[in-house]
């Protein structure tokens, strides 16, 4: 038997929130994130203010495409996020992955890791992982939400995607 050889290296897209993110009770909502300088890491242009289908985001702040990574290529993605929380009066704090969570395609969103944490004393703060395979036609976001009364700010997020070869 022989091992497959990869043919491309690993392509990576690395995004950061340091800016609070008011967040309703209720429904999940997705995660946003600035473009640019203010980006970690986006080399293989998987995060744009101009988007796939010729949409241009512009205000990365208030339009939830500004959540989306389009995968550059087909493969096995790795999953990785980062939520900081403010505190609040929470019994639950609830995250997921989603490929399509604007609806582009014909199927409905498909979430994945979606994980429901109980509180705990002072600022919320949790990582997480999952391998996936990915698309380039299919978006991926980081979506949050809680059940506290009054809306919460999320204080800090990171969502990164690693395409490997599958």
């Amino acid at each position: 038997m022989t091992t497959p050889t990869p043919t491309t290296k690993a392509q990576v897209c690395s995004l950061k929130r340091d800016t609070p993110q008011l967040i309703e009770p209720g429904p999940y909502q997705i995660v946003r994130f600035p473009f640019g300088t203010l980006e970690s890491s986006d080399a293989y242009e998987m995060h744009q203010v101009q988007q796939q289908d010729g949409y241009t985001i512009a205000s990365w702040d208030g339009d939830d495409r500004s959540g989306l990574i389009w995968p550059s290529r087909a493969g096995w993605g790795h999953l990785y996020a980062m939520i900081q929380w403010e505190s609040g009066d929470y019994t639950e704090l609830r995250d997921q992955f989603v490929r399509d969570p604007l609806h582009f395609g014909s199927d409905p969103e498909n979430t994945t890791a979606t994980d429901h944490r109980p509180a705990s004393v002072g600022m919320q703060c949790f990582t997480k992982s999952h391998g996936i395979f990915v698309d380039p036609a299919v978006p991926l976001a980081l979506r949050v939400t809680h059940n506290d009364t009054v809306a919460r700010n999320l204080v800090l997020a990171e969502l990164k995607l690693v395409i490997y070869d599958a």
